[in-house]
């Protein structure tokens, strides 16, 4: 099973992808951890990325799609895997379906957690006082950057995945358990839950 799960920050992408890959027996690909590993690994693409972000620069798309393409080459993405962080932007989807394509390969299953932004502000800001404030993401002023951000660079990839017809709308309002059965039926039943 490969899967892409989308929604804004906060909304539970991280917990939901740990349940399903202890669920389904998947690895979690994030593009941060791919980022690093190929970094340390010390391959032709990790150096460049090094370079890349040494500079303190984002790692241009055709450098993530190498990266991507590399990891998922790799063994343990055999049974299938869940892409965190990627795609960001529709010419990232577009460049992962290319990706994919050349491999026989397509992803099945796009789930956009949605959430209401205004709840999703409260429930970050609750994170953050448990926490007592230890996740720079969490505080106010970045929290409502990274909301304004995935309206302009993110949303439109679930808007470019349900015109493909792929997208899988889940609630994401409720309890990890109750938002986690919403994604478990639509992976079922293959319509929007």
């Amino acid at each position: 099973m490969r899967l892409i799960l989308l929604g804004p920050p906060g909304a539970g992408k991280g917990t939901q992808a740990q349940r399903l890959v202890a669920k389904h027996g998947i690895v979690q690909l994030s593009t941060g951890d791919m980022l690093r590993a190929a970094a340390s690994a010390g391959t032709p693409v990790g150096l460049r990325a090094r370079s890349i972000m040494d500079r303190g620069d984002l790692v241009p798309d055709d450098v993530m799609i190498e990266i991507i393409a590399d990891r998922i080459d790799q063994p343990d993405t055999a049974n299938g895997f869940i892409l965190d962080g990627f795609p960001r932007t529709v010419d990232q989807a577009k460049a992962l379906d290319h990706l994919l394509d050349e491999r026989g390969m397509s992803m099945d299953c796009i789930v956009e957690i949605v959430v209401d932004h205004e709840i999703l502000r409260e429930r970050i800001a609750g994170r953050a006082r448990e926490t007592g404030g230890s996740r720079a993401d969490d505080a106010e002023a970045t929290v409502a950057k990274r909301l304004e951000v995935y309206r302009r660079q993110t949303a439109p990839v679930a808007e470019y995945y349900r015109q493909r017809g792929v997208l899988k709308a889940v609630d994401g309002m409720g309890s990890v358990d109750e938002v986690g059965a919403r994604i478990d039926q639509s992976l079922r039943a293959g319509t929007d839950a």
